[in-house]
């Protein structure tokens, strides 16, 4: 793929993670996490995820008519082109229900099943990340780096939690044997923005089982690009069964010690 394919993409990939954001951003009523009834603040959560999908979808196939796309609100569109967009309009939808800065929106576009671009907008944040591959991971015009060499013990480490009740109580399970090897342990409830926060320096690594393709596309691409090392479970790519991203030194101690812990089970 020429350099000028990859910067087209990115572009397009900004542009909408950028419109997006600010529909997210400015059309969330204030009282949203207090509303009168139980199933109305669920429903406008999920009117403004369809109305961001629309919205980035409307961008891509007006500016890529013959890519594909995947999107987490049920968007699948075959393409002819050999690209395929992977969307999550609203990653950290707990987040944005109560009113919580950790949420955004994650684009990536990928050729022939490889990722190459990733974008990750964090409104309440103002920070939008990105990545071209081979190109480094940015936020806005700062290059990112993911945190120099620390034992596993001192390891700021981040995770999440599935939905269902029996996957949970596993995932607690795991957690609890995780902390006393790590620093601490982190919930922050967007995978897209964890990933994002180790390229920046801001985790030692993260991991989580149960992820759909548009949760970490984009920002597994960042983290590689600053530098982090990404996989699944030992010899094996991230997925759906277990996801890791963490700086090499933590990452040789960390990946092995999640699999020991059977954390791609549930």
């Amino acid at each position: 793929m020429s350099e000028e394919l990859k910067a087209e993409l990115l572009a397009v990939g900004l542009e909408a993670a950028r419109r997006a954001g600010e529909l997210l951003r400015d059309g969330r009523p204030a009282d949203l996490a207090v509303a009168a009834t139980k199933s109305s603040p669920i429903d406008v959560v999920t009117e403004m995820d369809l109305a961001a999908e629309k919205l980035i979808t409307g961008i891509l196939t007006e500016r890529r008519p013959e890519d594909g796309l995947l999107g987490e609100e049920g968007a699948d569109v075959p393409g002819s082109s050999g690209i395929r967009w992977v969307v999550d309009p609203l990653d950290g939808t707990v987040n944005y229900l109560y009113g919580l800065p950790g949420w955004g929106v994650s684009i990536a576009a990928e050729y022939r099943g490889e990722t190459v671009v990733g974008v990750v907008a964090a409104p309440m944040r103002a920070e939008t990340y990105h990545a071209v591959l081979g190109g480094g991971a940015w936020s806005g015009t700062a290059r990112l780096a993911c945190r120099a060499a620390a034992p596993l013990d001192q390891a700021l480490v981040a995770t999440g939690f599935g939905y269902l009740q029996a996957r949970r109580e596993h995932q607690a399970e795991v957690a609890r044997r995780i902390i006393p090897r790590v620093r601490d342990i982190r919930r922050g409830g967007s995978a897209a923005l964890d990933l994002c926060d180790v390229a920046a320096g801001r985790l030692d690594g993260y991991y989580e089982r149960g992820l759909n393709p548009w949760d970490y596309a984009a920002g597994e691409l960042i983290a590689r690009e600053a530098g982090a090392l990404t996989g699944g479970r030992p010899s094996e790519p991230a997925s759906g069964e277990l996801t890791v991203a963490a700086t090499p030194a933590v990452f040789a101690s960390l990946q092995p010690l999640l699999d020991e812990a059977g954390a791609w089970h549930d």
